[in-house]
């Protein structure tokens, strides 16, 4: 049976490590990897399955991490959080074709230009990758929630703060959060998709694809 776990981190703000790695995400990414087993070598992201999204609000600011591998929680810095985690071994089993859900991801919405001509010249057979906003994030959404098994009814896109590689420097990766109600098509190709992630920017805090139940009222 398909599983994995999500540790939920409610952030101190006032700890210094959180205020740095909130202002650079590759620092974030460093530290959420600490939760890892540190033997894995050059893929480690990948072989302990990690995914995370940062979730902001009025009342401060969450991080949850998911994995394929026990978080090693004691890790984390002293006082970073408060974190408790949870098996996903129920949502899993749950999943079945015409089951109504409510769904959360951040995305790295994104296309691809065609060359240009300079381009072109220097050999290059695709142009540049570009970050989408708008109805053209929603338009990405929809090709990439039915590649996942999801039958999407509802989508409200929200620009977040682009995750910037170093404070001052570095390029930022745009991410839109994506927000509604969707019913299951193809359970086996949506936990696929949950443990493995969706679209580009996951070492920055895309493509965690978040599920609860939605009621049919």
């Amino acid at each position: 049976m398909t599983t994995a776990l999500l540790t939920r981190i409610q952030l101190n703000p006032r700890h210094p490590s959180v205020i740095k790695d909130l202002a650079d995400a590759v620092g974030l990414h460093r530290t959420i990897m600490r939760l890892a087993p540190h033997d894995l070598g050059d893929r480690a992201r990948e072989q302990a399955g990690v995914l995370f999204r940062l979730d902001e609000n009025d009342d401060g600011a969450t991080l949850l991490v998911q994995t394929r591998t026990p978080p090693q929680l004691g890790e984390l810095p002293n006082g970073y959080g408060r974190a408790d985690s949870r098996d996903l071994a129920p949502m899993f089993k749950a999943l079945a074709v015409g089951v109504r859900v409510r769904y959360r991801i951040a995305a790295n919405a994104s296309k691809r230009l065609r060359p240009t001509t300079e381009q072109e010249e220097q050999g290059r057979t695709r142009g540049n990758v570009v970050p989408v906003h708008g109805q053209d994030a929603v338009a990405w959404w929809s090709r990439r929630s039915a590649e996942a098994g999801l039958d999407v009814h509802t989508a409200l896109a929200t620009s977040l703060r682009a995750a910037r590689v170093r404070k001052g420097v570095g390029p930022r990766h745009a991410l839109t959060r994506f927000d509604g109600i969707a019913t299951v098509v193809d359970p086996g190709a949506l936990a696929v998709a949950v443990v493995t992630g969706i679209g580009k920017g996951k070492p920055y805090g895309a493509g965690l694809l978040s599920l609860a139940p939605a009621s049919r009222g």
